[in-house]
């Protein structure tokens, strides 16, 4: 499903409250639901007035025991409801149904393990905030969002006010991970209390606010079966899954898409009415926890089957979906393995767990797969030419640290055939250039490049069209009257004969001689033009091919063998990711997911207190997080194979693709090393001991 219908299916526009929340509003009754649900808002001159305030406040309330202990609740688990565009609980046969259980069976080996991965929380360094003014029944509200064309609309549902009276500014986000993508109480509250004031008001969430007034990654449990013939080929997968929320579907989105087999079987089942903060959407939803299932589930076969690991993925490659059949388009997995292997030297892995020592470290060496689902959204952007020689290029997308504004720049400038410091990005304003209610796409879904590029290239090519056709007909142009004009390089050249034109020659823009050519800034400047511009639109890609981006992840990892701590020694990623258009920006967001996958593995927990509901590590000291002393350096090897049927520009998503699979390849090292298989995230001495 493509990310920016994600919304539009599950419901929540114009209705706001977070993807797949609860999607009651702050302040909506007089029901607590779960441990530090906003109750009231202070408003005072000065933070340390309302901090006294809010502390000041009390709360009486009749208690009754939360349910707050997903082992219990995923006991207890259902089905969910069915949702119009999200393909919940797919069973795949082929050529027709059968009993998973039965093909299971009927295979020459199986394997059958339950894989748990505990809640997590987004923890950016910039928590939530928001400042929100009224003027003349209109809001401006400067918010830290991933989508500010959403968020306007949100709040506008929200507020009663047509979505055309709400400006979101947020040039910067700050980190997201998907916690910004929707819109959370407090802007919400930001906003109806400015309105109430009329006054500006500013809210910003405390550390330990963020993992309760906030949304956080689903905690999970899968149980995936795999049977297979002795030579190695996939006779059944089945991926079953309890999870809090139905954001967090690890089995659709690792089972359908990773290996070949012709019988599958993927089932969702979710915990309701759990007394928890709603869960949303986090980097790679269900496809981090997934790949960590299937991918250490591979990784058992493979040691059942006495085969190499790669060599088992080699052997069941996926060419078509499962779920259609759709053929995949540029695919060069193949090719990750086996440049991978080389740069990480994966012919030196032991083969038997354990058996590799230097000094009183065991080392051991795990591999894994990752694919994320490439797309490309509807948006718009436009290209300006102005007098002083610069031209902008704006789109109301965001920038959560990724590099847009890098990568709108430099598209531009390459479709203008200027040079980059010509051209000015404007992002992360709702009234930038939008088309239609559906164009509300922001940073989300690691689509974004795929989907801002091919809407610049769209209107850098109406731009200059418009420029060339002003350059022909406009008063004081030197080229007014010219047979044929042509654009080059932030010029306008004149082909025939043109009012006033002598000898000239063009020098990169300059005019030498009577005019025949001209830059554009000396062009409009002659004219009295304040600029000249056009607007481009992107539409999703329909070339008849699945398109997803690939990485193959290699980790080394030591234990030592009398304290059992592990630690992360060496890691190699090679990617398959299309184009990649701005090489440091690229390498920049596969090694921060890499290490966010890590961190998954190595320590990142929410801890939930069953008695209580209350999560006894909501601070920077409980809730652990890597630090410089636990990452290496990431060996990031990108394969740079344009994928032209998704876009123009051959691009597709990166963000979210390092950290699908990281930590299956580190649980996978862990087991080459010890002997011992860690089912249960992060990987922690005391599971290392047993």
């Amino acid at each position: 499903m493509p990310p920016w219908a994600w919304r539009r299916a599950a419901g929540t526009l114009p209705e706001p409250a977070g993807f797949f929340a609860d999607a009651r509003l702050p302040l909506a009754d007089h029901e607590i639901r779960h441990y530090g649900q906003i109750v009231a808002v202070v408003v005072a001159e000065t933070l340390e007035q309302a901090r006294d305030a809010a502390a000041r406040v009390e709360v009486a309330c009749e208690t009754r025991p939360p349910n707050a202990d997903f082992g219990r609740a995923k006991r207890h688990a259902v089905r969910p409801p069915e949702i119009p565009g999200l393909p919940l609980g797919r069973v795949i046969a082929k050529p027709e149904d059968v009993d998973i259980e039965a093909a299971l069976a009927a295979s020459e080996v199986r394997v059958e393990a339950t894989y748990d991965v505990p809640p997590r929380h987004h923890m950016m360094m910039e928590p939530h905030a928001a400042v929100a003014a009224w003027d003349d029944g209109k809001l401006t509200i400067y918010s830290g969002t991933q989508g500010p064309v959403a968020h306007a609309m949100e709040l506008a549902a929200v507020l009663g006010v047509p979505p055309a009276d709400v400006h979101v500014i947020s040039p910067y986000v700050g980190g997201g991970f998907g916690g910004k993508a929707f819109t959370w109480a407090p802007a919400m509250l930001a906003a109806a209390a400015a309105r109430a004031l009329g006054r500006p008001v500013k809210i910003v969430t405390s550390r330990e606010q963020l993992f309760t007034v906030t949304g956080h990654r689903a905690a999970s449990s899968q149980t995936i079966g795999l049977g297979a013939y002795r030579d190695g080929r996939l006779h059944a997968i089945k991926h079953h899954t309890v999870s809090e929320s139905l954001v967090e579907d690890p089995g659709y989105r690792a089972a359908q898409k990773y290996y070949a087999t012709p019988n599958a079987h993927i089932e969702l089942s979710i915990t309701p009415g759990m007394n928890l903060p709603p869960a949303t959407i986090m980097r790679a939803p269900g496809d981090e926890a997934g790949s960590y299932a299937l991918e250490s589930a591979m990784d058992e076969l493979a040691d059942r089957l006495g085969m190499d690991p790669i060599e088992l993925r080699v052997k069941n490659h996926l060419a078509n979906t499962l779920i259609g059949g759709i053929p995949y388009a540029s695919k060069h997995l193949e090719e990750c393995y086996r440049v991978g292997a080389e740069r990480f030297g994966w012919s030196r892995r032991p083969a038997r767990p354990g058996s590799l020592t230097d000094g009183d470290d065991l080392v051991g060496m795990g591999m894994a797969t990752a694919v994320l689902d490439a797309g490309r959204a509807p948006t718009t952007a436009r290209v300006t030419f102005r007098p002083d020689g610069t031209a902008t290029v704006a789109c109301a997308t965001s920038d959560a640290g990724t590099g847009m504004a890098t990568i709108m720049a430099m598209t531009a400038a390459r479709a203008l055939g200027v040079p980059a410091d010509r051209v000015v990005p404007a992002l992360g304003d709702s009234r930038l250039p939008v088309a239609g209610a559906d164009d509300i796409y922001g940073a989300i879904g690691s689509a974004a490049t795929a989907t801002v590029t091919a809407a610049i290239l769209a209107a850098a090519r109406e731009a200059i069209d418009a420029l060339v056709r002003h350059a022909a007909t406009a008063e004081g142009s030197p080229l007014r009257g010219a047979g044929d004009v042509r654009y080059e390089e932030g010029c306008l050249i004149g082909a025939g004969t043109c009012t006033g034109a002598g000898e000239a020659r063009h020098e990169k823009g300059r005019l030498i001689g009577a005019g025949t050519s001209i830059g554009f800034g000396e062009l409009l400047g002659l004219t009295g033009t304040a600029e000249i511009g056009a607007d481009g639109t992107s539409t999703a890609p329909d070339d008849g091919h699945a398109h997803a981006s690939y990485a193959a992840h290699f980790c080394e990892v030591r234990v030592n063998r009398w304290t059992r701590e592990p630690r992360l020694s060496r890691f190699t990623t090679v990617v398959d990711a299309g184009a990649i258009l701005n090489a440091v920006t690229a390498r920049n967001q596969i090694t921060g997911g890499v290490l966010f996958g890590l961190a998954a593995a190595l320590c990142e927990e929410g801890r939930v207190e069953a008695a209580t509901g209350r999560i006894s590590n909501a601070d920077l000291a409980g809730y652990l997080l890597p630090v410089s002393a636990d990452a290496v350096e990431i060996d990031v090897h990108f394969l740079d194979h344009p994928d032209t049927g998704l876009g123009p520009a051959g691009a597709r998503g990166i963000g979210e693709l390092g950290t699908v699979g990281a930590a299956a390849a580190f649980a996978n090292a862990v087991f080459n090393a010890t002997g011992v298989r860690v089912r249960t995230l992060p990987i922690t001495v005391d599971k290392l001991l047993g």
